[in-house]
């Protein structure tokens, strides 16, 4: 290899590959305006051009090969490509980079430019040149004038043919181009086919995987399996050796049921004579329950007169309720007017005291005006003077009272003021239970509350 020391934009190195030159594209890069000789010791400046088709990509470069490489890893020197700013633009796709004159070859070899992608594909090559000085030579041709004519003849010959081959050119560049564009598609397919190859490639290792994780799964399940049929097998023993004592138990298990059935026989017998005897039972239960149900009625006519007791009972605890809050009510107003009596008795015998009479010598009518003036005052010398007053008014005295609670005189039978207590005390009725008060307006209240009581 041919490598030089890595040049001061360089970073890290390219990307190559072992791919052989016929599998290599050099159409899809072209190389223009390539000298045949550069001069050393000065930068030389490489002109490109991408094909129609073509797509640069960041990891794109250009190197310096001499003539006879193998693989890309045989580069002198290399450039890294820079990316067009607009790829879609046609006139974007003429490109240049430039070498510098320290890192080219120093020797007369023949090299050429390759373009590299970031796969480490060829993707094209420049026709070969040399690094050497111009030869200062002057080269001086005689010859004569027929020779002449004859030169340019040929020229003129040489210039249609140059013309004929460039216009032949031209048709095979359309036809490379169009060639170029199929192959880049045919190319692009490859590329998918084999992505679709290396997917289907994984797919069948992951499926082999899994299907010897499956077959090593169903070995260790076999394994298991025979394992269980080896217990299996033991448990068969057992279950026979358990069979065989089942045997023997069911043989004595048969002896009991033939006893039992001479039992079952022996109480189907007692059975019939139990079913005798609970039919006449039955008939002796049918006769109870008729005279249970002639008790029922009789209980139940029992129940109507005890409940008409009752209602009467009822009736009359609540007329004793009554007569005994009308018997209360009567008592209270006798006792009301014993002190009403008790306390006209004292009013009375106040008032004689008053006039100067003696209650109990009193008749029981009222007295004369002589007698009362007479036995009133015996010690009088010229007699009493209101005497005449005395006699006309003796009545009238008699039956002015004075009001022991509000100190009033009245002469009817009762003061007004004991007439508004009465007013207020006698249409009460008063609870003989809680004592509770009702007005007398309220008897029907008053009856429903007493009533409540007896509840």
């Amino acid at each position: 290899m041919f490598r030089t020391p890595i040049m001061e934009k360089t970073i890290e190195d390219p990307p190559t590959s072992a791919v052989l030159l016929d599998r290599c594209h050099f159409s899809q890069v072209i190389f223009n305006s390539v000298e045949k000789f550069y001069v050393p010791g000065g930068d030389i400046t490489c002109y490109y051009t991408f094909a129609e088709h073509f797509i640069p990509r960041r990891k794109d470069w250009i190197g310096i090969f001499r003539v006879g490489w193998k693989t890309t890893r045989e580069y002198y020197t290399f450039m890294w490509v820079a990316l067009p700013s607009d790829i879609n633009n046609k006139s974007a796709k003429q490109q240049e980079v430039q070498f510098k004159a320290y890192y080219l070859p120093k020797d007369d070899e023949y090299y050429q430019f390759c373009y590299v992608d970031q796969d480490g594909v060829v993707r094209g090559a420049s026709i070969p040149f040399q690094f050497r000085p111009e030869s200062e030579e002057d080269i001086l041709v005689v010859t004569t004038k027929g020779k002449v004519e004859e030169i340019e003849q040929h020229n003129e010959e040489l210039c249609k043919e140059n013309q004929e081959l460039k216009d032949s050119c031209a048709s095979l560049q359309k036809q490379n181009s169009s060639m170029q564009a199929e192959l880049q598609r045919k190319q692009e397919e490859l590329e998918t086919l084999q992505s679709i190859n290396k997917k289907l490639e994984q797919k069948v290792k992951e499926q082999k995987t899994c299907w010897e994780t499956e077959l090593l799964q169903l070995k260790e399940h076999n394994l298991k399996v025979s394992s269980e049929n080896e217990k299996m097998g033991i448990r068969v023993d057992q279950l026979q050796a358990q069979l065989s004592t089942q045997e023997k138990e069911m043989e004595k298990l048969v002896q009991g049921d033939q006893d039992k059935a001479e039992q079952l026989e022996h109480l189907k017998n007692e059975n019939d004579q139990l079913f005798l005897s609970l039919t006449e039972q039955r008939e002796q239960q049918k006769k109870l329950q008729q005279i249970v149900e002639d008790m029922k009625q009789k209980e139940t006519t029992a129940a109507k007169k005890q409940q008409e007791l009752m209602d009467e009972n009822f009736d009359l605890s609540r007329r004793l309720s009554e007569n005994k809050i009308i018997c209360d009510v009567l008592q209270r107003e006798r006792e009301r007017m014993e002190r009403e009596n008790d306390l006209l008795k004292k009013e009375n015998s106040r008032l004689l005291s008053y006039m100067g009479l003696d209650f109990d010598s009193l008749p029981c009518q009222v007295p004369t005006s002589d007698q009362g003036g007479a036995g009133q005052n015996p010690g009088l010398v010229y007699g009493n003077p209101y005497s005449g007053i005395q006699e006309s008014s003796a009545p009238s005295l008699l039956s002015i009272k004075k009001c022991f609670t509000c100190k009033s005189d009245f002469a009817d039978e009762i003061c007004d003021h004991t007439l508004e207590q009465q007013q207020m005390q006698t249409p009460c009725l008063n609870c003989p239970i809680c004592d509770k008060t009702f007005p007398a307006r309220e008897k029907q209240i008053f009856e429903d509350h007493v009533f409540c009581h007896s509840l």
